[in-house]
């Protein structure tokens, strides 16, 4: 279920989204206007198709384009695709592991979402779709016959940045269980991912369903804000780690996110009733807001997180300063990263200096590389282990 709790308007930032992502569609239909132009009486098409083996079938209709590939994140390279008399281009790829996966097309060149895909992967930096392969049994991010909580589209005030988007996720019964409070986790994108990203390509809100439903998680509000300091830093300037935005976001946070959802929400606000998790760019600053702010956070979590390492002492600085208090402060200190992941190699030398420093830590060193079928893994791993 999504409820909105303001009205989107010319002057949100939902909107100067939402008109900057027309403007972007419109601009790629200008350019590829030839390609992708459907006269009346042309074919149905129908895309993406997935079959009862874990084929996939992917088709676009496109009888201009000279040449149409598929990239889709479970192929290691792009896979030409063939067109028909009518126009229209295919190619059937798998069996696909189930898990759901971001593909585009590229069109003689340009790289395009799927036009009969309304699952779109909320980006900045690329336009993709999303394909769900379902399997035969259900995976822990699937769509059960279980409660599920409320997934609400917020915004809270930043006196520097404007109004702030926001998703706030509570559990099974919060609307009729008025009395009680719970622990909050507050989960960060990537770097050119949106404050949506968790949900429809991350599933948090139905991995968190499925979990409590199984009595694997204890129920939490999940808060999943918007994580770039924009418009005082520009969506072009890099990592989300960056420092100049690290600072921005940390006063946003203790200034302003915290205090609306905790006079929003019925939060426990004791350290160890509030985790702090985010993948790529988000881990990196969730890592930097967790570890030095040890009387906020008791949990803290980095799903491939973004660092550098020269970076490591000065963002770690408190973690650093003292590991025996750090590691009496940490009910959980928890990284994850895929053995292909381009980070792999810096995150696996920031753990031997954690090693060195004996501060404590969990680790999991999974198959894969930085994607968000990882990213779901990571979730499912560390939900059950928070606020025990």
């Amino acid at each position: 279920m999504t409820k909105s709790n303001q009205f989107i308007n010319s002057k949100t930032p939902g909107f100067r989204r939402f008109r900057l992502y027309v403007g972007l569609v419109c601009t790629a239909l200008f350019v590829a206007g030839p390609v992708l132009a459907q006269p009346p009486g042309s074919p149905v098409v129908v895309s993406p198709q997935v079959n009862a083996d874990n084929t996939v079938t992917f088709r676009l209709l496109a009888p201009s384009a000279k040449e149409v590939k598929l990239n889709a994140q479970f192929e290691k390279a792009a896979l030409p695709m063939t067109k028909d008399a009518q126009g229209v281009w295919s190619v059937t790829t798998g069996p696909v592991k189930p898990d759901m996966y971001p593909y585009a097309f590229n069109v003689d060149g340009l790289s395009i979402a799927d036009p009969k895909n309304s699952a779109l992967f909320p980006n900045e930096g690329f336009q993709n779709s999303v394909v769900e392969i379902t399997g035969s049994a259900p995976l822990v991010h699937s769509l059960q016959n279980v409660p599920h909580g409320t997934l609400s589209y917020r915004f809270y005030q930043s006196p520097e940045l404007g109004q702030r988007p926001v998703l706030v996720y509570t559990p099974p019964g919060y609307e009729t269980d008025t009395n009680t409070a719970y622990p909050v986790l507050y989960l960060l994108h990537g770097t050119t991912d949106t404050e949506e990203t968790w949900t429809k390509v991350g599933r948090a809100n139905i991995i968190l369903d499925n979990l409590i439903a199984q009595d694997k998680a204890k129920p939490m509000i999940v808060v999943m804000p918007y994580g770039r300091a924009y418009p005082a830093i520009s969506k072009s300037s890099g990592s989300l780690r960056n420092w100049d935005n690290l600072q921005l976001i940390k006063k946003d946070f203790l200034v302003n996110l915290f205090p609306f959802v905790d006079k929003n929400y019925r939060v426990k606000k004791d350290k160890d009733s509030r985790a702090i998790a985010g993948f790529s760019g988000g881990g990196g600053t969730s890592l930097f807001i967790g570890l030095n702010n040890p009387d906020l956070f008791s949990w803290v979590c980095g799903f491939a997180p973004g660092m550098l390492k020269d970076e490591f002492d000065r963002n770690n600085a408190t973690a650093f300063a003292n590991p025996a208090l750090t590691n009496q402060r940490l009910k959980l200190f928890w990284i994850g990263v895929g053995k292909d992941d381009g980070l792999y190699p810096i995150i696996d030398e920031y753990l031997k200096v954690l090693d060195e420093k004996k501060i404590k830590h969990e680790t999991l060193i999974s198959e894969g590389g930085h994607t968000w079928m990882n990213c779901k893994l990571y979730l499912s791993t560390i939900a059950p282990k928070l606020f025990r």
